[in-house]
């Protein structure tokens, strides 16, 4: 059986080009979103992937309409594969049932491989010439080295915990986080 899935990215695009593509395809069954690609709540994804059984198709107008990102569509058509299900884009030219468009594939999942072992060289070399620059990730500290002070001093001076956070713009635990429940260290 042929499956179609049709997806536009907003509520004011148009699904009939692709319904009809996929409906002159011979799917029998069409399943289609209106909503971005990147969003993980598909449902008409969803109804779609549900339904497929061994011996089926998935059928799509283009490959941008199942997914964002190279990683994203091969690890779907390799879950596709592994349940006996066959992938077919009409406008690209892809259908894993022939040799050609499964070596297609094959060589996706290579480049998204080493897209994704590049982008982790990238970005621990980023880090590296950052922390020899002196500059450390993560969010800049709520508690700064004048805070912390004011902080000693106040509650020295017998102002409630509560108070001092609510004065300084923190919480009570990353107040005690900082300086120790005695309020003199």
């Amino acid at each position: 059986m042929l499956i179609g899935y049709a997806r536009v990215s907003t509520q004011d695009q148009n699904l009939d080009l692709q319904i009809d593509a996929l409906t002159k395809a011979g799917c029998t069954k069409l399943f289609d979103d209106k909503i971005s690609g990147s969003s993980r709540e598909r449902l008409g994804l969803t109804k779609a992937l549900d339904m497929l059984r061994e011996g089926d198709t998935l059928v799509v107008w283009k490959l941008d309409r199942l997914g964002r990102s190279v990683k994203n569509l091969v690890d779907l058509v390799s879950d596709l594969h592994k349940q006996g299900v066959q992938f077919k884009s009409l406008t690209d030219a892809i259908d894993t049932g022939t040799p050609s468009g499964r070596f297609f594939f094959h060589v996706m999942a290579s480049l998204a491989e080493m897209e994704r072992e590049l982008t982790v060289e990238r970005t621990r070399a980023g880090l590296e010439v950052a922390r020899k620059l002196g500059r450390t990730g993560g969010r800049k500290r709520k508690m700064t080295d004048s805070k912390i002070e004011s902080a000693k001093k106040l509650l020295a001076n017998g102002v409630p915990p509560c108070d001092v956070a609510h004065n300084l713009g923190v919480s009570v635990p990353t107040l005690y986080r900082w300086i120790p429940a005695s309020g003199t260290a």
